[in-house]
């Protein structure tokens, strides 16, 4: 086996275990689709090099990337890392110190719209939506 596919087995399986098996079938249900060369970069970059790294825990990353999601207002990706906090163990509160810090150094506006967000997005996941 190559390293490449060593690292999108890796990266597959991290990516399966935080958005879950759904998310990724979805995402892969087409190999011709225009986004498919790029389903396999983000498997292999972000999800084999960057989230399958044990330097930090998968709760650690996800507030990272949630506050890094939020500071540039890619509010689409937000909601889909806040869904994946049921996976990688980040509460509500972890959310909310990672915001409080969006506030801080990427601005209140961008802080504010994730809150409200996140706000709805929790109240669905704890009412059995998603």
């Amino acid at each position: 086996m190559s390293d490449d596919e060593t690292m999108r087995e890796k990266g597959t399986a991290t990516r399966t275990r935080v958005l879950g098996e759904a998310h990724v079938t979805r995402s892969k249900a087409d190999p011709n689709d225009i986004a498919a060369p790029f389903v396999d970069m983000i498997t292999d970059a972000a999800w084999g090099h960057v989230w399958s790294r044990d330097t930090i825990t998968l709760r650690e990353r996800s507030m990272i990337t949630l506050a890094l999601l939020a500071g540039l207002g890619n509010l689409e990706e937000f909601e889909l890392h806040l869904r994946a906090t049921a996976n990688t163990g980040a509460t509500r509160e972890d959310v909310t110190e990672a915001l409080m810090h969006v506030a801080i150094y990427a601005g209140v506006p961008r802080a504010n719209s994730a809150f409200k967000l996140a706000r709805d997005i929790f109240d669905d996941m704890e009412d059995g939506n998603g």
